[in-house]
């Protein structure tokens, strides 16, 4: 993939006013050193998954430093989606948590992302839970919950395989090419 070329027509388009920021999505902490190194407009925003299950440390704090706003994609773990899967629902710590605060648990998975100073993006088209969802600003999760919420095991909901082809000139032939490591 040359990344620096996409991305240099990309600035071109902001040039152009055809876009007021361009970012990118599922970068891992290299592929976005590789555009920093020559860019002469950064990334606005990483679109990644980030959910309880995959807390995504490293690129959170790569994305901090470097000032790229990270926006997190499936945040409820994208249960019943080709990408993502039931881990997020089947951490029982986030239940508990849940029942002890009187809140549901996509509430305390969307609390949670937004905590780590991370924007989200959550799909509903039930009415009740989109009223939830905005439920999470007048509370806070505590030092003890976001300890046990830490030591979750973590997975990648979207494994990457299907980014991946051992065909000539594919630009990925491995998983851990794809992600550079960040598994």
């Amino acid at each position: 993939m040359d990344y620096k070329s996409v991305w240099a027509a990309m600035e071109e388009c902001q040039k152009l006013g055809l876009t007021k920021s361009i970012g990118v999505s599922n970068f891992s902490c290299k592929k976005l050193q590789t555009i920093l190194d020559t860019a002469n407009i950064p990334p606005a925003v990483n679109q990644v998954e980030m959910n309880p299950v995959w807390q995504n440390l490293k690129l959170r704090d790569f994305c901090k430093a470097n000032n790229i706003i990270l926006t997190a994609y499936s945040p409820l773990g994208g249960k019943g989606t080709p990408w993502g899967s039931n881990a997020v629902y089947e951490a029982q710590v986030l239940d508990q948590i849940a029942e002890a605060k009187g809140k549901t648990h996509a509430q305390v998975c969307l609390r949670w992302v937004y905590e780590q100073g991370v924007s989200l993006l959550v799909k509903s088209f039930n009415e009740q839970r989109m009223k939830e969802n905005m439920m999470i600003f007048n509370w806070e999760l505590t030092e003890d919950e976001l300890e046990k919420i830490s030591k979750i095991p973590q997975s990648r909901g979207l494994p990457g395989d299907i980014f991946v082809s051992e065909l000539e000139g594919a630009p990925f032939k491995t998983v851990e090419e794809f992600w550079d490591g960040e598994v």
